[in-house]
Order: structure tokens, then sequence, then C-alpha cells
């Protein structure tokens, strides 16, 4: 899926910011791997990345700024259409990224937002 120069740069800015880094290159995702922002669609790269819908498409999730984040790609493609928990494939160690199986949750704050955005 391709979204417009404006959504790109709108979920870039809510990834996290690296303490230490060049926020406007380098921040995280809510896997804790490092995405570059230059490297945006990149699947070649450990540093590429990808918009994530949190609620997914499949289930009726929308390209709605609150439902739409950035993800490290391979975690991405791991996530994939599962909801509201999930594993990821990839986070950070130090300055580089390594490949480790993660469960995470969406947490509650967003699990709501996006219930009352769906109606789920």
């Amino acid at each position: 899926m391709s979204f417009e120069e404006n959504i790109i740069e709108a979920v870039w800015e809510k990834a996290s910011p690296i303490e230490g880094y060049d926020r406007e290159r380098f921040r995280k995702d809510c896997c804790g791997a490092i995405i570059a922002k230059d490297k945006y669609g990149d699947t070649d790269s450990v540093f590429g990345w990808q918009i994530d819908h949190v609620y997914p498409e499949k289930r009726g999730g929308k390209n709605d700024l609150n439902n739409l984040r950035a993800m490290q790609w391979q975690n991405n493609e791991s996530k994939s259409d599962d909801y509201p928990a999930y594993y990821s494939s990839v986070t950070a160690d130090g300055t580089s990224n390594i490949e480790l199986k993660v469960r995470h949750v969406v947490n509650e704050t967003l699990q709501k937002k996006l219930k009352d955005l769906y109606g789920i």
C-alpha cells in the first residue's frame, strides 16, 4: 500500500525518538527496533520500516492516523493481522537490530481509541 508523503511524515513523528540519536533520522518502533527515516519501504535494510495498521485492515481498520504506526518491516510482517496481541521478530540491542521473537499487546489506551473508532 502506498501512502501520501504527509501521512508517512505524520506516522514517522509518532515513532519513539532515541536518546543520543538524530530524531530526524532514527527512531524506534513499538517493538523497540531501530528504524531509519530514509529507509521507509526498504525491505533490504534492517532499519527499513513500513506503516502498520494497528487494527488490521482485514478486520475493518482504516487509514486513520490513530490506527497507523511506524514498524520495522520484519516486525510488520511478523505481526500480520494479529490484534491486540502479536509477535515481533526484531528489536534493538544497543546500536544494532537483532532477531528476537517477543510477544506484545497493544496498550489499553490505544485499544480504547480503536474500539471507539471502529466499534470493536
